[in-house]
């Protein structure tokens, strides 16, 4: 090899330390300075990359200069890549990228270089929009009912959510429940959201999605729906969801939503030993109905979930299907992932081995590494961090109180009552789920900590402990004896005790 090829290989490595460096290099002391002291509103550094973008005009020479000292950072950082100021402006000229943008500007300013990386506000949450639901499924989490509860927020309460999640900078905000198309606030609000700017999308049965209801779906800008399907067919799903002809009402909502076009559709299950079987069966089914993402859900005993536990899967059956699903994922015709947090690992792995060039950092993000960036890939699966609870993503509830997700039952506050940035930068069981290096953490001594983190709602679910171990891991699976003979009973006392460590914490 010649000198010139070695030095052009070596400048092309992308290592671990390399990385973070040259981030540390682009987020330098002085332009962080400058970010928390003249941007130290979200919404600033928004309006900013939006100038950069060519979508919106400088209102006068502070905001001129503020996005010239953006955009020349960001730039830098689009070098590592390879990508041109034009690819980013393009990139910019999506409000949701604005707003993810922010969030990590911000972060890395604020906070420095983290694993994982520490955010001004969640990248998503997901709102739990109403507890109505038309379904009974076995596993519910919310433990929904057929009527509205009492305490659901009004309209102006709802608005008022969407305002401060606006200002706070979240990025995404994915509308589930409960059935959120059941409930008449739903049509304003996620209109709402789509005009603010944010990446909407909608977790739902499918049952009510009629064609009109595509097209209007489409029409007030959301961009992703997520239909629930969890098993191949009638007997399995209907069975599971309680309520019979639920199976075929789904399928047509999705035959609906790819008519209409324009919004991207996923399925999502729930692997349990009802369909553990099934599996290959669920990815021929979404293949044929051609959409753009299949989702398997980790089971997490908690609501309704509580009354199955036995169905939940041992860690060698879950690893097996989360190495399954990569496979079928790299054929690449079509997404296929799962919110069990090991997945970031198995993902990883079949990366670093020369076996795949896919990595999905957290369970609504995937990465395909070109050839060249493949040593990228643990940076940046250790930069964004496996589970996300209480980190990157949290939860809303259909009365305003946070959660640090949807599958994690702890109230640590109200967004009407205490306010969400409060919220965000204060609680303490938000500061304890941001730190995989304290002693207390049961992931602590893992090689895989950064990059997966173990799914906490189970580790809460099982042990009571936010920090304890997940014992649906392959690497914990010496833990899972030690709870196979749980009842549900045994784990609502769990959830009544931790409930009350950290009420409002």
């Amino acid at each position: 090899m010649q000198k010139k090829e070695k030095i052009e290989k070596k400048e092309n490595e992308m290592d671990e330390a390399g990385i973070l460096k040259y981030l540390q290099a682009v987020m330098d002391s002085k332009f962080a300075h400058y970010v928390m002291k003249e941007m130290a509103e979200t919404k600033k550094i928004e309006k900013s990359l939006a100038i950069y973008a060519g979508v919106e005009k400088p209102s006068g020479v502070r905001e001129s200069l503020r996005a010239k000292t953006v955009s020349a950072a960001i730039e830098r950082a689009a070098k590592l890549f390879h990508a041109t100021p034009d690819q980013i402006k393009d990139l910019l000229k999506d409000a949701y990228m604005r707003k993810g943008f922010s969030a990590i500007i911000k972060g890395i300013a604020e906070y420095g270089i983290t694993k994982p990386q520490r955010l001004s506000a969640p990248f998503m949450v997901v709102w739990n929009f109403t507890n109505q639901c038309n379904l009974r499924c076995k596993h519910c989490y919310a433990n929904a009912k057929p009527y509205p509860a009492p305490d659901e927020l009004s309209l102006d309460g709802k608005m008022e959510v969407l305002r401060q999640l606006d200002e706070a900078g979240v990025a995404a905000i994915s509308f589930s429940g409960g059935e959120p198309l059941i409930n008449k606030d739903f049509w304003p609000v996620a209109k709402k959201a789509s005009e603010l700017g944010f990446y909407v999308s909608v977790a739902t049965n499918g049952t009510l999605i009629t064609k009109d209801v595509a097209r209007r779906l489409k029409e007030i800008g959301v961009r992703y729906v997520e239909i629930s399907i969890d098993g191949p067919n009638a007997e399995i799903h209907d069975e599971f969801r309680g309520v019979k002809g639920a199976f075929e009402r789904s399928i047509t909502g999705i035959r609906n939503l790819k008519e209409v076009g324009g919004i991207d559709v996923g399925i999502a299950t729930v692997a349990t030993h009802h369909n553990l079987a099934q599996m290959p069966e669920m990815i021929k089914l979404a293949r044929e109905l051609d959409v753009d993402r299949l989702i398997v859900f980790n089971f997490i005993p908690t609501g309704r979930g509580k009354d199955i536990v036995k169905d939940d899967l041992t860690p060698q059956e879950r690893e097996e299907l989360l190495n399954y699903l990569y496979s079928e994922w790299s054929k690449g015709d079509m997404q296929v992932l799962s919110t069990c947090p090991a997945y970031s690992r198995v993902s990883l792995t079949a990366v670093l081995k020369d076996k795949g060039g896919k990595v999905s950092p957290t369970h609504f993000a995937d990465v395909e590494l070109p050839e060249e960036y493949m040593n990228a890939g643990q940076t940046l699966a250790e930069f964004i961090g496996g589970c996300g609870a209480g980190r990157i993503y949290c939860s809303i509830d259909y009365n305003g109180d946070i959660e640090p997700c949807v599958f994690l039952p702890i109230k640590v506050g109200n967004v009407i009552k205490d306010g969400f940035q409060h919220v965000w930068d204060t609680s303490e069981v938000f500061l304890k789920l941001r730190d995989r290096d304290a002693e207390e953490y049961a992931c602590s001594t893992c090689p895989f900590r950064y990059v997966c983190g173990g799914c906490r709602a189970r580790a809460y679910a099982y042990f009571g402990d936010i920090q304890g171990p997940d014992p649906g891991c392959i690497m914990q699976k010496d833990r899972w004896e030690e709870i196979t003979n749980k009842t549900s009973e045994e784990l609502g006392h769990h959830h009544e005790t931790v409930k009350r460590e950290h009420a409002l914490s």
